[in-house]
């Protein structure tokens, strides 16, 4: 599995949102981006992660910092997500895990020792110059936020 440290180049990625509006990692230029990985919208975890950032992005555009949230659900799931939560901010879809997999975020998992692939939680902030500042590997949901304000601090 790969995994990103800071000074490695994010890897772009151009992907559907949650209105089918295709984002890309270059629209972010100029400014700082977290970027997290959910398994799946409308989950317990992913909506306290999600909420959470949700929550955050006050203090995140006053450091500068756009966030988007990338999972496997098509753009209409993301869509409901954002919609039940007024979420506002990009829910983006990455149905073939390949940008998942860019970032090391898709990888084995076990759970009631069946063992499976998916989505890794995990979230990184991305410098002004698409480089990763900071990279979370196996985050929690209630720790993407306040790491990622840690960060930013300093």
């Amino acid at each position: 599995m790969t995994t990103l440290a800071p000074g490695d180049p994010a890897p772009p990625f151009k992907l559907l949102d949650q209105g089918s509006n295709t984002v890309s990692l270059s629209d972010f230029a100029g400014r700082k981006l977290l970027v997290y990985f959910y398994p799946k919208a409308g989950t317990a975890g992913c909506t306290k992660q999600s909420c959470a950032v949700r929550d955050s992005l006050p203090h995140l555009h006053r450091a500068n910092t756009s966030a988007v949230g990338i999972s496997p659900d098509p753009p209409q799931a993301q869509d409901k997500f954002n919609r039940r939560y007024d979420l506002g901010f990009p829910l983006l879809s990455d149905p073939d895990h390949s940008v998942a997999e860019a970032y090391g975020a898709w990888g084995e998992k076990s759970m009631y020792g069946r063992n499976y692939m998916g989505i890794i939680r995990s979230a990184f902030l991305i410098d002004e110059k698409g480089r990763i500042e900071k990279a979370w590997y196996k985050v929690s949901p209630a720790g993407t936020v306040p790491q990622a304000l840690d960060a930013l601090k300093g």
